[in-house]
Formats: structure tokens, sequence, C-alpha cells
């Protein structure tokens, strides 16, 4: 009786030692000072230390010092954040799965591979696709498939927080004017990540026809950039300038020898045209935003407003 007791003394102290040495205290705290994100199936994000994970539950502490467990099967994303995704308040903000994009123009920051969109316009869609880690390529056109634009954008890494990018955007008449097309090659740099960004970008847009013997172009620029203040809201801003140019037009011109108005080739110059769009991204849920532009139209001193809306789709 007594050799049985002792055995059993010495199981239940093992036993004990081996429990204790598993569970995190004050003497035995958590090894992994990584910080991680799990999103989870219902649309809830928790922050903090993994303390273990096995294939039927996570068990976690988060930043407010709270433990939890979370089933394997609500878990659709564990990602590691760094403290660049919180705002000087300590509130988790994290990146904006949309922030390669503003309104109309993009940056040097990359689509990752496979992380693919919809950008819903009021004149029809855009999609836009990540094919490698730094190429991307889109499509986009209107609700009666007229025009047709192809996209594409090919990212370089400067260091940590710069990019350069070179694209192009070749577009077609499709069936209700094939005989135009046009094509704007660019090239944009930016400074910054997926919480906060600016972009200056440049190109030269031209169009023709099948009547034309050369193609009509004007220089471009922009200047764009968003920040996301909270986890459900971002700050955007767009543009997009025609640059002052010369081209050749068919104008209805006076004749003062003949007295009489015919239509002549001339040279004419062309004003700078401007459209700037401010507005907001309302990040609804993980991958689902709709955003909001109150964008202008300039042109010779006038303005014309412009309303805009866009909805996010990530596939």
């Amino acid at each position: 009786m007594k050799n049985l007791f002792t055995a059993f003394l010495f199981y239940f102290i093992g036993f004990s030692t081996y429990s204790i040495a598993q569970t995190p205290t004050e003497t035995n705290p958590i090894t992994d000072s990584t910080l991680y994100r799990i999103h989870t199936d219902n649309g809830k994000d928790f922050i903090g230390y993994i303390i273990k994970n096995d294939p039927r539950e996570i068990l976690m502490k988060l930043t407010d010092n709270r433990e939890i467990y979370i089933p394997q099967l609500s878990v659709e994303k564990i990602e590691k954040v760094d403290m660049s995704s919180f705002n000087a308040n300590g509130d988790f903000v994290g990146e904006d799965k949309f922030a390669t994009r503003y309104f109309i123009t993009t940056n040097g920051l990359p689509l990752k591979r496979g992380e693919n969109y919809i950008q819903w316009n009021l004149f029809g869609p855009d999609f836009q696709f990540g094919i490698g880690e730094n190429l991307g390529i889109g499509l986009m056109t209107s609700w009666i498939g007229s025009p047709i634009i192809a996209t594409i954008k090919r990212s370089f890494q400067v260091n940590e927080t710069t990019h350069f990018a070179v694209g192009a955007l070749a577009g077609w008449g499709s069936w209700s004017f094939p005989e135009f097309g046009g094509f704007l090659p660019y090239a944009t740099f930016s400074k910054g990540n997926r919480k906060s960004n600016i972009a200056f970008s440049g190109g030269y847009g031209a169009i023709w026809t099948d009547n034309s013997s050369k193609a009509d172009g004007r220089p471009l620029t922009s200047i764009a950039g968003m920040v996301k203040v909270s986890k459900k809201l971002s700050l955007v801003f767009d543009s997009f300038i025609l640059l002052p140019s010369t081209a050749e037009r068919m104008v209805y011109n006076y004749d003062p020898l003949t007295g009489t108005y015919e239509y002549v080739n001339k040279k004419v110059k062309l004003d700078a045209l401007s459209i700037l769009m401010p507005g907001i991204r309302w990040h609804q849920s993980e991958g689902k935003a709709i955003q909001f532009g109150f964008a202008g139209y300039i042109q010779d001193g006038d303005a014309y407003p412009i309303p805009m809306v866009q909805w996010y789709r990530s596939f």
C-alpha cells in the first residue's frame, strides 16, 4: 500500500509540474513576442499573442490581457502585425486592402500575388488581378461594353517605403466606335505603405481614329494620396490633370480675301483641364469598401461638380 501511495504521489507531482510548465504565468511568460491578428468568419478581429495553437482551437492573449479560445473552424486568416498598424491612441488601424488605388489613378505599390478586386463604378466595372509579386493586369469597361480598356502595371521596390511603377492603358471603342483607339503609357513614384501614401504620376495619352493620319495626344500628370485614419475609414485624394498643349484641329475660319467662312486645319492652343477628387473610403468588412468622392471638373477658370460613388470587392 505504501509503495502504491508513493507511486501515486510521484505521478501527481510530475503531472502537476508538466501542466504548470505548459500554462503561461508571470513566472512562465509567453515566449513568442510576435503580435498577431486573427480574422474570423463572423467578421471579428482579434489582436494579441498566440499562446497555444492546436488543430481544435487557438488560445490567444489579447492586448488588453484577456485570454480567449478561438475555434479553428472559425479562423479565416492569421497574419503578423507590426506597430505601424496602430494609431497614436494605440487603436488597431491596419492596412487599406485597396491602398494601390485612389479614384482613377494608381501608385507604385504592387498588388500582391492572388490579390484581386473589382471596382464597381456608376459607369461600369473595373477588374484588377495580381498575377505576380510585382505585376498586375486589369480590364475596365462601361455597362454597355464600350469602350474596353486593358491595363498593366509593373512595380519596383526601391526601399521599404519607396516604390516605382511603369504601366499602360490600351483602349478600343468596341462595337459602338470600332474606329477609335487609345494608348496611355505612364510612370508613377510613391512614398509610404498600405496605411498611408502619396504618389506622383505622369504620362502621355493618345487617341486615334481610322480617319486620322496621326494620333491626337496630350501629356498628363497626377498627384494623389490616401491615409487610413481608423479601422473603418480612409481619406482619399486623387487628381487628373491634362497639361496645356497645342494640336491641329479643323476650325471654322473666316477668310478675309474671299469674305467667306470655311473649315481649315490649323494649330490651336489647348488649355489645362483638371479633375480634383477628394473623398472618403468606408471599409464595411474585410475586402469590402464603398468610396464617395466630391470631384470637381475645372477648365478655363470654371468648375463643375462631379459626384462619384465606387464599390470595392475582393475576390
